[in-house]
């Protein structure tokens, strides 16, 4: 998607030296644009750990770089290189599916052979995500496109939680994809951009690739999605996820479940745009079975900004001597989904409905 006019990807080879790999920097956005250049596994794994690249199919793709990083050093090292990349987030599906695919690819080669099928297999999987988003928002499209016929004149108001634009996706995005075709096919939109406490990935990335984009939002806080819904502002409600059970429950940022209860008690429709690589049909309960991932008490106690004069500092917000818990994720059941929109189509968030979309998978 576009940064001051220029078309970028989340992830990349570099193409002045053609072998390392370049990442936005998403712990320095909104307030600096600052592309990273790793050049071993070990930096890829900091980078996914501290946030650095964040988004499910993201990971996974930048995963596959790592692999590609190491097998250009050490080309026998896959097997511990692979588990170790796969250790960094417990949650997203989407890092395991990515590895076991560079894996599969790598594991018969002779050694000398591995680094240059390494970069052409995460290349694959990056153009394959690229592709795979871009259809997600064909595909959720028509949903902004009827609730605009009801209203002509009046824009659609969509409500999202984290961030699922193209910052957390090679291009493009899953939930935000749809509505970047939305704006882009000259149909009236606004987005409420939930803050989502405790790293604001909302407030900090989702608005700063709505703004980018000339896409209208609006930033709330995260309880005020229920009220919005309360008085009729919302129209609709698009989420992405982290990981999609084989029966239709849905992992997503800590917070996706409470959005998923006021849209249901308002009857407003709430739909999850995923990619293949988020489906795991190994999982029947997602509240059971999916681990959430229990992130740094800092998360939650301290807040980093800019200050009135430029400066960007770190601030602590919670009473001394407090502790605080960091679920990262949530789970929200199937029964509070509307819809899935993936690349091949909208279903309904059922075991029946995702078996016959994905059959190779069941």
């Amino acid at each position: 998607m576009k940064i001051d006019g220029i078309w970028h990807r989340s992830v990349r080879v570099d193409a002045g030296d053609g072998w390392s790999v370049r990442i936005l920097d998403q712990t320095r956005l909104p307030w600096q644009v600052e592309w990273l250049r790793l050049t071993d596994e070990n930096e890829v794994a900091h980078a996914i750990r501290a946030m650095q690249t964040r988004g499910a199919p993201l990971i996974g793709a930048t995963a596959a770089y790592g692999v590609a990083l190491a097998m250009r050093r050490d080309p026998a090292a896959l097997e511990p290189v692979c588990a170790m990349l796969a250790e960094t987030r417990p949650t997203a599906i989407n890092l395991r599916w990515a590895i076991d695919r560079m894996l599969a690819a790598l594991r018969n080669l002779p050694v000398q052979d591995r680094a240059a099928a390494a970069y052409a297999e995460a290349a694959a999987i990056a153009d394959d995500d690229a592709a795979t988003c871009e259809a997600i928002g064909r595909n959720g499209l028509p949903l902004i496109e009827e609730i605009a016929a009801r209203k002509p004149g009046k824009p659609v108001n969509l409500l999202t939680h984290c961030n699922a634009g193209w910052l957390a996706t090679v291009d493009w995005g899953t939930a935000l994809a749809p509505i970047y075709m939305a704006h882009d096919a000259g149909i009236p939109v606004h987005v409420w951009v939930d803050e989502t406490r405790p790293r604001n990935q909302g407030a900090a990335l989702t608005a700063f690739e709505l703004g980018a984009h000339g896409v209208p939002h609006t930033v709330v806080a995260d309880n005020a999605g229920g009220h919005l819904m309360q008085h009729g502002e919302v129209d609709l409600v698009i989420v992405g996820t982290d990981r999609v059970t084989r029966t239709g429950d849905v992992a997503n940022k800590i917070g996706t479940y409470l959005k998923a209860l006021a849209a249901a008690d308002n009857g407003v429709p709430f739909w999850v745009a995923l990619p293949h690589s988020t489906l795991d049909m190994r999982v029947a309960d997602g509240v059971a079975e999916i681990p959430i991932e229990e992130r740094s008490q800092a998360e939650v106690t301290d807040l980093t900004g800019r200050t009135a004069d430029g400066r960007i500092e770190t601030i602590r917000v919670v009473a001394g001597g407090s502790p605080a818990a960091n679920p990262a994720f949530d789970v929200t059941p199937a029964r509070l989904v509307t819809g899935l929109i993936t690349e091949r189509g909208r279903i309904p968030a059922t075991a029946e409905a995702i078996a016959a979309m994905y059959p190779e998978k069941a």
